[in-house]
This record gives C-alpha cells, structure tokens and sequence, in this order.
C-alpha cells in the first residue's frame, strides 16, 4: 500500500489545475468503435495518400490485436484516444492489447503490440499493453520511425516493453512498465518528460539499455522531471534495479531532476556483461540532482554526475518546439 500510496503522490506530474477532456472526435477525423470503423488497423488502412495532417479518433473500449502505422504513410497522422482528461495517462478509456512473443515472430519489433513505422506522428491518451508476460522479448511499443511524439499514454510489458529506435522522439506524461531493459533502442534522440516509471518484482532489473553503437551518433535518452517506483500494487525488492545497461559501445542516458524510491540499486548503472562483455569503457552514464532514496549511494564508476543538466534542445534539436510531433503543451 505504500508503494502504490507513492506512486499515487506523483500523479500530480501528469494533471493541470483544471481537467482538459476529449470525448467527442476532432472534425474530419475516422472514428474507430461508434462510427464506420470497428477496428483501428481498419481505420489506419482506410487513410489517404496525401501529405495533409490525418486523424483517427478511438471511442472507449480494449482493442484485441496488433495495430501497425505503415510506412508509406506519406502525410502527418495523430491517433486520439477518448478521455476525460487528456493530460494524463490514467483517465484513459482505450486500451490496445496484443501478446506478441519473439519466440514466434521473426524479430523483437514484430511482437509490438503498436508498431509505428511512419514519421509525424502522435499518440493521445492510449494505453497499450503486450500481455506476454516474462516470457522472452515483447514489445508493447515499435517506435520504429523519426520524428514521433506520445502524450498521456502507457506501455505495459516485461522485457523490451518501449522500443525508441531512431530520430526525434518525445514521450511526455505517460507511463512506461517493465522489467528488463524495458526502454531500449539504438538511434533514437528520445526524451522522456514527466513519465512515471513502474518498475516489476524481479531480482534483477534493468530500465534502458541504449544500443549506441558509434562515438560520431547523435543518440541520446534523457528521462527528465520523472518518477520511478514499484508498478502500482506490487512490491519489489530494494536494489534490485538499475538505471541502465550499455547495450552497445557507446551507450547515452541521462537521468535528472528524477524521484527515485529504494528499487534502485546504490550503484545506480550496471554494466552489460563481465569481463569483455562489460561494454562500459565507453558508456555516458550521468545523473544530475535526482532525489529520492534510490538517488543515494556509491554509483558505478562508468557512470558520472553531470556539471549541468541536459537540455531538450541538445537531443531533440534547437527548432523542438516548431517540430510537428512535439506538443509543448506536454512540456
């Protein structure tokens, strides 16, 4: 009860003074579930090909199966989900669910639940979750394209739950859930902006794992302003988490102004492997004015503390805020 009682405590990040709804669809957008559309990847099939702003408007309810965002998507697409507060992840009312399991696909993408392939894109108010379990790679996530962002959303899985892979991303208000190296990815710049992070009972845990795999790339995720704790309702063993693994060479993650309870392990960073298989020498671990018991301790000594926090413009560019995929409003 206290773990959830904290979680609850930090909700405040994810709602405004005054309740902002979206319970009736955007003008010209196809409606999925209470109009001509019963299911989303109906809806998605059916856009045009132009490169005018489309949109997609999902009517409460849990949608069974995969959804996947093309990538001959020429135009801007915004799915929204119904809400009654679009500033945060839990008034949602829509669910995406799938089992996705790499065991039987051919790749970790393929098991995403929502697999986005397509640049200029957004997502509101939409909870997606691979019920897989722990049982192997599943993504609730694909973010397999630049230039995306995602508003008052959650991602639910165990192991590889969010996949930020290439270019431009933002992810602002939402909620990410796994155990294993469950934000990971290998190009993106993606920054993470008042996310609560619900970490699973595991022995061993890991939250990101960057695949950077060259001095000369541009990837970079920052999880900034966040909260990270046990997953609402479940109990987890003190420091049996860390902030992140190198899953390649040159692996880049800052974590800041972050609450952290005691899942996290003093040493904060854990290396990849042992002996060669470490892949810390190059690894940019940093930290800067994190708060919290899981902030304390004798961190990894690949890791570092930052002289100064990482600013939004050094990972998703100078021009982020005229960027068609990021929503300032989130920020």
């Amino acid at each position: 009860m206290k773990v959830l009682t904290s979680f609850l405590s930090v909700l405040a990040f994810n709602a405004l003074a005054s309740a902002r709804s979206r319970t009736t669809p955007p003008h010209g957008a196809l409606q999925v579930g209470n109009g001509k559309y019963q299911t989303i990847q109906d809806a998605i099939n059916a856009l045009k090909s132009t490169t005018e702003e489309q949109s997609i408007f999902i009517h409460p309810g849990t949608y069974n199966g995969q959804v996947i965002v093309p990538q001959n998507l020429t135009g801007p697409l915004t799915i929204y989900g119904y809400t009654k507060d679009v500033d945060t992840y839990t008034a949602n009312e829509v669910t995406i669910t799938a089992a996705g399991n790499v065991k039987v696909d051919s790749s970790d993408d393929k098991t995403g639940t929502l697999r986005v392939e397509s640049q200029h894109f957004k997502l509101y108010n939409i909870d997606v979750v691979n019920s897989l379990g722990p049982h192997g790679q599943a993504l609730a996530l694909s973010a397999n394209a630049p230039n995306q962002g995602y508003y008052g959303c959650s991602f639910t899985g165990f192991q590889d739950t969010v996949l930020a892979e290439s270019g431009s991303q933002l992810y602002a208000r939402c909620y990410i859930e796994g155990a294993t190296d469950f934000i990971f990815g290998q190009d993106a710049n993606a920054w993470f902006e008042k996310c609560n992070i619900g970490v699973l009972p595991a022995g061993y845990g890991t939250i990101t794992a960057s695949g950077r795999s060259s001095k000369y790339s541009s990837s970079y995720y920052v999880i900034n302003n966040s909260f990270i704790g046990a997953a609402p309702g479940r109990k987890v063993t003190k420091g049996a988490y860390y902030l992140g693994r190198p899953w390649g060479d040159w692996a880049r993650v800052a974590v800041q102004h972050t609450n952290m309870t005691d899942v996290i392990n003093p040493a904060g960073w854990s290396a990849w492997g042992t002996g060669a298989d470490a892949m810390t020498d190059h690894a940019a671990f940093g930290e800067y004015e994190n708060y919290g018991a899981g902030a304390e301790g004798h961190r990894a000594s690949f890791s570092s503390t930052l002289k100064y926090p990482v600013k939004i413009e050094a990972v998703l560019g100078n021009d982020y805020a005229s960027q068609e995929h990021i929503d300032t409003s989130y920020l």
